[in-house]
C-alpha cells in the first residue's frame, strides 16, 4: 500500500496504453490495491515503538497500535478514500470547513481521532458509524482561539466515547452539546472562556437543571477530570456554576481564577484540584477542607513559606506537590499536621545543603517522598527513621557526596532509591543492608568508577539497576541472581571483569552506552541466556566484530530486540550471528567518513532469519539490491534514515511481491540514475505495501551536486521507460492472447465454462458480495494418490459414517464422486463451490506432486476469490516445515489463521485428535447452514 505523488508536482510518466492498462489489471488480480494518499504516515506502532524518532505521527493513546496521520489535508473524502479500513487512530492536520455527515464511517474499529483542522463547521452525524471510538481531540496549534460549530447531537453515536478535548477552539457558537454517558475526561484548553458559568449553556448534562428542556437524571452527573488549564481570561467562577457535578479532579493550571471562588460553584465532590503555575503563594486551605481533597498539585508557583497554621485545613490530603516553590524549610508540625499524606513531592527546592528534618517529623502513611534537585550535600544518620512505610525515595540532582547506610535505617520496605547524578564516588559494602525490600536503585550520573555485586548485598529482589560514570566504569561479580535490567553508562569505557561463572543468568534488559565495552580477562565470556533487549549507544562494532565478539556475546539464544547505535567507526568485521530469535534490529551511526567501503548489508543480516523489523539509519551502504534481503522472509517493516547517496538496484523489482508492509525513507538522498525507474510506478502502484517518504526525497547526478532535485521528477522527466518491465508485460499480454483463443478455438468447451467461472469469481471478489450457494456436499477431501490408503481406511470412516461411530457428514471424493469422462479441473471447482468446506490432506510426497500442486493451488484460489462462501481446513499428516509451504503462499496464509491439524505421531493422542477435527468439521457446517 504506497502514496502517489500529486500529479501537479510530478509529470505522469508515458507509457504505452496496453502496458500500463494491463500492470492495473494484474494488481487488481494480485493482492489488492494500493494506499494512494499523498502527506499521510501510516505504521502499526507495535512494530518499532520509537518510530517517531524517524517520521512524524501523531501521538496515541496505549494500546493502539495501525495508525495514519495526514498533513495538508484539503479534500477530506479523496484522503480518507485511500486510507486502510481497520485503523486504531487517525490524525489530520489541514483545512476542512464542513465535516460532513458519516465522514469517518468507513473505520468502524477507529478508537482515536485527533482532528487539526482550522475553522470548521461540524455537522449532525459527522461521527456516526464511530461505535468504538474512545478518544476525540479538536486541537488547533496555536493558543489563538478558533471558531467551532458543534451541533447538540454530533455526540450521540459515541457511545463508548471516554476523553472529549477542545485545544485552541473557541465554542461561544454552540449550545445544549449532549456528552455521552461514557464520557470520563473533558478538556478545554487555550480557549476563550473567561466564566465556568459558560459550561452550564455548552454542556447543560454537567449541571442539573441548567436546561428547562432536558430530562432530569437519575443520578448526578460524573468526570473523572475536567481540564481547564491555560485559559489566561477565565477569572470568575459564577454562582452554582457546577451544580450537582461530581468531579473527581479539576485542572486549573495556568488560570488567574481565585480558586476560593469554588466554594460556590455547587460542585457535589471534588477529590483532587490541580493549580500549577497559578501564581498562587499560601496553601489553599480553605478549599482543601471544603472539599476534602485528597490531592493538591500547587507546582511552580510562589510558595517560599509555609507556617503550621497553613496546614490546620489540608488534614485530608493524600498527595501534595509543592515542587519547583523556592521553598527553604519546612514547618516543626508539617507531616504530623498531615496524617493521611502518602505522596510529597519537593523537588525543585531549596531544602538544602543539609536536610534539616523538622521536629516530630514522623509520618506512618508516606510512601513517597521526592526530594530531588534540592542542593542536599549530606543526610544525617537516621534521616528516614520515622517514614517507616515509605517505598520510593526520590534524591536525584543534588551534591551527596557520602552515603552511610545509617541514613537510610528506618526503611525496611523500601522498594526504589534514585541517587542519579549526585557526587558520590565511593560505595561501603552493607550501605544496603537495611533495605531488603529494594527492587529499583538508579545510580546514573555519579563518580563510581569501581562498582562490585558485592556492593548490592541486603536487598533480596533487587530487579532493575542503573550505574553510570562520567568517564570510565568498571564492574566486578557476584551480581544478584534476581536481576532482570540493567544499564551502564561510561563516557570512555565500560569493563566487566569476569574471572570465572555466569553472572547474568536471567537478565532479560540489558543497556550499554559506552565508547567502549571490554572484558578482562579477555579470553573469558560472559553469557547471557535470558536477553531479551540490548541496547548499545555509542559503542564501537568491534563488540560485534567476528574476531573480538567471543569474548563478549558469543550467542544470544533469546534476543529479540536489538538497537545498536555506533560511534561512526565503520562496518568492517561487523557480523550479527547467534541471533535466532532476533525479530527487530535498529542499527545506526555505523558510517565512517574515511571507510574505503560502504556496508554489505548481505553479509550482515545473512544469519537473522525471524526478523520482521529492521531500521537502518546512517550506515553508508551505498546500494540497495535484492541480495540484501535474501532469507527475510518475514520482514514487515523496512526503515532507512539519514543516508547520503543511496542507489536502489533494479534488481530490486524481484522483490516487489515480497516487499514489507511497511517501508519508509526518512531524509534520505539518492543517486540520480535510470536503474531507479521503477520507484515511481512502484511507489504508486505496488499492492499491500505502504511506501513513506519519496515524494519529499531528492537526488544528486554527482558529488558536487548540491541542487535539490526531487528524485520521482527526475525518474520521470529524464529516464525512458522501464524496458524490462515493458518487454515483460507485452510478451505476457501476447501470450495470453494467443492461450485464449486457443481456448475459444478448442471444441472442449467445458475449458471455456472453467475459464468463465474463475472471471465470475473474481468479479464477486472485487464486488465484495457474500453469495450463498446452494451446498450439496458438506466437506470436499482434497489428496492425492499416494496417501489414498490412509484416506479410505481412516479420515472417511470417521467423518462419513452414521453416528456413533462417525459423523455423518456428506463427503466428496474425486475418485469416487466424479464422472466418467468429466474434465476433472472443471468437477473440482464445481465441487468446492457447492460444498460447505474443503479438507487438504498434506503430505511431502503431495507437495512433491505435480497434480497435487495444480489441485491445491486451484482449491485455495477459489477461496481467496469467493471469500465467505467456504472454508479451508489443512490437515499435515507428518511434520513439514513452513519452508516448503512458501511456494503456496495462500497455504501460507491460512497457516496463520490456524485452521489446520497435525495428525499425532503417538496414538494415545489420535482421540484428541478425531475429536477435534470432527468438532471443527461440525461447527463449520453449523455456520454454513444457519
Amino acid at each position: 500500500m504506497t502514496f502517489a505523488p500529486s500529479l501537479e508536482a510530478v509529470p505522469r510518466m508515458e507509457r504505452p496504453l496496453l502496458s500500463s492498462t494491463l500492470l492495473s489489471l494484474l494488481m487488481s488480480l494480485g493482492l489488492g490495491w494500493a494506499w494512494s494518499t499523498p502527506d499521510c504516515t501510516i505504521a502499526d506502532s507495535s512494530l518499532l515503538s520509537n518510530i517517531s524518532y524517524y517520521i512524524p505521527f501523531c501521538s496515541l493513546a496505549p494500546g493502539l497500535h495501525l495508525f495514519a496521520s495526514c498533513s495538508n489535508v484539503s479534500d477530506l473524502a479523496q484522503t480518507l478514500t485511500a486510507l486502510p479500513r481497520r485503523l486504531d487512530a487517525l490524525c489530520l492536520q489541514g483545512t476542512v470547513p464542513v465535516l460532513p455527515a458519516d465522514a469517518f464511517g468507513q473505520f468502524p474499529t477507529l478508537q482515536l481521532l485527533k482532528l487539526h483542522l482550522g475553522t470548521v463547521r461540524i455537522t449532525s452525524g459527522a461521527f456516526q458509524g464511530l461505535d468504538q471510538l474512545q478518544y476525540l481531540f479538536f486541537e488547533h496549534p496555536s493558543p489563538c482561539c478558533l471558531s467551532l460549530l458543534f451541533p447538540p447531537d454530533a455526540l450521540k453515536p459515541l457511545i463508548f466515547l471516554n476523553s472529549l478535548s477542545f485545544q485552541g477552539y473557541c465554542l461561544n457558537s454552540s449550545q445544549n452539546i449532549q456528552l455521552p454517558l461514557s464520557l470520563s475526561r473533558l478538556t478545554l484548553r487555550h480557549s476563550c472562556l473567561t466564566d465556568l458559568q459558560e459550561l452550564q449553556g455548552l454542556f447543560p448534562s454537567l449541571v442539573l437543571g441548567s436546561s428547562p428542556t432536558a430530562i432530569s437524571s437519575p443520578w448526578p452527573a460524573f468526570l473523572e477530570v475536567l481540564d481547564l488549564s491555560a485559559n489566561p481570561q477565565l477569572s470568575r467562577v459564577g454562582v452554582k456554576a457546577l451544580h450537582g457535578l461530581q468531579l473527581h479532579s479539576l485542572r486549573l493550571d495556568g488560570t488567574p481564577l481565585s480558586v476560593s471562588e469554588l466554594l460556590g460553584s455547587g460542585l457535589l465532590h471534588l477529590n483532587s484540584l490541580s493549580l500549577v503555575g497559578t501564581g498562587t503563594e499560601k496553601l489553599p486551605g480553605n478549599v482543601t477542607a471544603y472539599f476534602e481533597l485528597s490531592a493538591l498539585d500547587l507546582g511552580r508557583n510562589q510558595i517560599q513559606n509555609i507556617g503550621n497554621e497553613d496546614l490546620s485545613s489540608c488534614r485530608s490530603l493524600e498527595r501534595l506537590s509543592l515542587h519547583a516553590n523556592g521553598l527553604h524549610s519546612l514547618p516543626t508540625r508539617f507531616l504530623s499536621a498531615l496524617p493521611q499524606l502518602q505522596r510529597l513531592n519537593l523537588s525543585m527546592n531549596k531544602l538544602g545543603p543539609t536536610l534539616v528534618l523538622p521536629e516530630g517529623l514522623v509520618s506512618s502513611s508516606l510512601r513517597v517522598l521526592d526530594l530531588s534537585h534540592n542542593e542536599l550535600s549530606a543526610l544525617p544518620s537516621g534521616a528516614f527513621s520515622s517514614l517507616p512505610q515509605l517505598k520510593e525515595l526520590w534524591l536525584g540532582g543534588n551534591n551527596i557526596s557520602n552515603l552511610s547506610s545509617e541514613a537510610l535505617e528506618g526503611l525496611r520496605w523500601l522498594k526504589t532509591l534514585d541517587l542519579s547524578w549526585n557526587q558520590i564516588k565511593v560505595l561501603k559494602p552493607g550501605w544496603l543492608s537495611s533495605l531488603p525490600a529494594l527492587i529499583s536503585l538508579n545510580l546514573l550520573g555519579t563518580h563510581i568508577e569501581n562498582f562490585s555485586g558485592l556492593l548490592l548485598q541486603g536487598p533480596k529482589k533487587l530487579t532493575h539497576l542503573w550505574l553510570g560514570s562520567p568517564d570510565i566504569l568498571e564492574l566486578y561479580p557476584p551480581w544478584p541472581l534476581t536481576l532482570l535490567s540493567l544499564e551502564v553508562w561510561a563516557h570512555t569505557y565500560v569493563e566487566f571483569r569476569v574471572p570465572q561463572g555466569e553472572p547474568f543468568l536471567f537478565l532479560e534488559n540489558l543497556t550499554l552506552q559506552a565508547s567502549y565495552v571490554l572484558l578482562q580477562p579477555s579470553n573469558n565470556t560472559v553469557h547471557f541466556p535470558s536477553l531479551r533487549h540490548l541496547t548499545l549507544r555509542g559503542c564501537s562494532p568491534i563488540i560485534f566484530s567476528t574476531h573480538k565478539s567471543q569474548g563478549f556475546f558469543p550467542q544470544l539464544p533469546s534476543l529479540e530486540h536489538l538497537h545498536f547505535w555506533s560511534n561512526h567507526e565503520g562496518t568492517e568485521g561487523l557480523q550479527l550471528f547467534g541471533l535466532p530469535r532476533l525479530r527487530v534490529l535498529e542499527l545506526g551511526g555505523l558510517d565512517c567518513l574515511s571507510a574505503s567501503r560502504p556496508t554489505d548489508l548481505e553479509v550482515l543480516l545473512e544469519n537473522l532469519p525471524q526478523l520482521e523489523v529492521l531500521a537502518l539509519s546512517n550506515l553508508n551502504f551505498g546500494n540497495l539490491s535484492i541480495s540484501s534481503f535474501r532469507g527475510l522472509g518475514l520482514l514487515r517493516l523496512l526503515l532507512l534514515n539519514s543516508e547520503w547517496a543511496l542507489g536502489l538496484d533494479s534488481s530490486l523489482q524481484e522483490f516487489i511481491p515480497q516487499m514489507p508492509q511497511y517501508v519508509y525513507f526518512s531524509d534520505v538522498i539518492f543517486i540520480c540514475q535510470c536503474e531507479s525507474s521503477w520507484v515511481g510506478p512502484w511507489a504508486t502502484q505496488a499492492p499491500n505495501t505502504f511506501v513513506y517518504g519519496l515524494e519529499k526525497s531528492i537526488c544528486m547526478a554527482n558529488a558536487s551536486d548540491y541542487f535539490k532535485t526531487p528524485l520521482l521528477s527526475f525518474l520521470s522527466g529524464n529516464c525512458p521507460d522501464n524496458l524490462e518491465l515493458q518487454s515483460f508485460l507485452t510478451s505476457f499480454t501476447l501470450v495470453l492472447l494467443l492461450i485464449i483463443f486457443a481456448l475459444l478455438g478448442c471444441p472442449k468447451w467445458p475449458w471455456l465454462h472453467h475459464l468463465w467461472t474463475l472471471f465470475h469469481a473474481w468479479l464477486w471478489k472485487v464486488g465484495g458480495w457474500n453469495h450463498r450457494s446452494q451446498y450439496h456436499y458438506d466437506v470436499f477431501i482434497s489428496y492425492c494418490s499416494q496417501d489414498q490408503d490412509w484416506v479410505l481406511a481412516e479420515l472417511i470412516p470417521a467423518l462419513e459414517k452414521p453416528l456413533p461411530a462417525g459423523e455423518g457428514l456428506r463427503l466428496c471424493l474425486p475418485e469416487r464422486d466424479f464422472g466418467v469422462g468429466q474434465d476433472r479441473m472443471e468437477a473440482m471447482a464445481a465441487s468446492i463451490d457447492s460444498s460447505k468446506a474443503t479438507l487438504c490432506v498434506l503430505s511431502r510426497q503431495a507437495l512433491g506432486s505435480p497434480w497435487c500442486n495444480l489441485e491445491l493451488r486451484l482449491a485455495t484460489y477459489h477461496l481467496v476469490a469467493k471469500p465467505g462462501t467456504t472454508r479451508l481446513l489443512l490437515l499435515f499428516l507428518e511434520p513439514i516445515d513452513r519452508w516448503q509451504l512458501r511456494s503456496y503462499h495462500r497455504l501460507a496464509r491460512w497457516l496463520q489463521k490456524e485452521d489446520y491439524l497435525d495428525l499425532p505421531r503417538k496414538s494415545a493422542d489420535l482421540e484428541a485428535f478425531w475429536d477435534q477435527l470432527r468438532r471443527t468439521l461440525r461447527k463449520t457446517v453449523q455456520d454454513r447452514e444457519d
